[in-house]
């Protein structure tokens, strides 16, 4: 099974998914006579996803075409990664999306890259 975004097969290989906890936003504020901090939970604010791999092309114009469709998804919009064991990462956005070290190999070219998520909401 290959990992999918939005249910189009961008991606080569099999990439790495790292997923981190789920987070909390708290306001604390010290308050004149009491002896402590007043703390105030601010309800959750979503997690990072990372996700790191290989993009492989037959030239140079076909790996700046794949660049270019992964670039657009980075709209502000939310998204729906899954996985290769078949989980569904829904509410994400596309923070970043870098590439580096881009070579030739027998076929073509490859390149590596990372994506940065937010996953926006828990998923129930």
């Amino acid at each position: 099974m290959n990992v999918t975004l939005d249910g189009k097969n961008l991606f080569d290989g099999q990439p790495e998914i790292e997923k981190q906890s789920f987070t909390r936003a708290v306001a604390e504020r010290t308050v004149p006579g009491l002896d402590g901090i007043l703390s105030i939970d601010l309800g959750s604010r979503g997690r990072k996803i990372k996700q790191t791999g290989s993009l492989l092309a037959k030239s140079r114009l076909q790996l700046n075409e794949k660049i270019s469709l992964i670039s657009m998804l980075m709209d502000g919009d939310i998204h729906t990664l899954k996985t290769n064991s078949g989980q569904e990462l829904e509410n994400l956005r596309m923070d970043s999306f870098t590439v580096k070290n881009d070579r030739p190999n027998g076929t073509g070219i490859v390149v590596d890259y990372e994506i940065i998520y937010t996953q926006l909401k828990a998923q129930i």
